[in-house]
């Protein structure tokens, strides 16, 4: 699960290049999705997703879902059994992005279309992983996004915990609870989906012998930009010194 912690830092860099670029290309779009992926804590999406769950992931968006004001990018959207999502994000580059999406000219009603061939196309899910496979050079999808994410929220909620006390059991386990809940929250998961399939089990265990990134905390967000999770940077550091230490 720490995999795209690793690979994060190569893979912005690669990302940040291609959003930079000018016109709806393939690179460009797919180098927003993967920026919103990393910002906003969506899931991918797909056909299969929005028929099953009738639901909206970040591919299957369409513009009625997002508007541009501000400087700030908003979403808002039918997720999974009948709750709403809505992200709001600070963030120039996809900013420009997703507004020369919905400025485009054609009625095509998603939000993510490239141009390539003289014509328009959808964005798709299996695209945007091979896209990250190739900036990053490895096996990666879209879903390492939001297991890393899962367990920096988790490390970082736990490491806030007013009971990490090992010695009671009951307060660990109580800490454990809320850090979970907190994290199934921020993603639009239960929290026993979250506990199983997203949060590294070794961030939890390692709490439970005290071992915590609270050292790192009072760094946390110091280099990172305005707009974007506190949860980068520092504190993604330290979880992956945690995990591999």
């Amino acid at each position: 699960m720490d995999v795209a912690g690793r690979l994060l830092p190569q893979l912005r860099e690669a990302v940040e290049e291609d959003l930079a670029g000018r016109g709806l290309t393939h690179e460009r779009v797919l180098a927003c999705v993967a920026r919103l992926l990393d910002l906003g804590f969506f899931r991918v999406g797909g056909r299969a997703y929005r028929r099953d769950h009738a639901a909206y992931g970040l591919t299957t968006l369409l513009r009625e879902h997002a508007e541009c004001t501000r400087g700030e990018v908003c979403f808002n959207c039918p997720a999974k059994s009948g709750q709403r999502q809505t992200r709001a994000l600070v963030d120039p580059e996809s900013y420009a992005a997703v507004r020369a999406l919905l400025r485009r000219r054609d009625r095509r009603p998603r939000l993510f279309v490239y141009w390539r061939s003289r014509s328009r196309h959808d964005v798709h899910a299996e695209e945007v992983n091979a896209y990250l496979r190739d900036k990053a050079g490895t096996d990666i999808t879209a879903k390492d996004f939001r297991t890393w994410h899962a367990t920096v929220l988790a490390a970082f909620a736990l490491a806030v915990s007013e009971d990490v006390a090992p010695s009671s059991p009951a307060r660990r386990r109580r800490a454990e609870t809320r850090a979970v809940r907190e994290v199934s929250g921020y993603l639009g998961n239960t929290p026993a989906l979250c506990r199983a399939s997203y949060i590294n089990r070794r961030v939890v265990e390692l709490f439970e012998d005290g071992v915590t990134i609270r050292p790192t905390l009072d760094r946390l967000g110091k280099d990172t930009a305005f707009g974007h999770p506190a949860t980068q940077g520092a504190v993604e550091t330290a979880v992956l010194d945690l995990l591999t230490g």
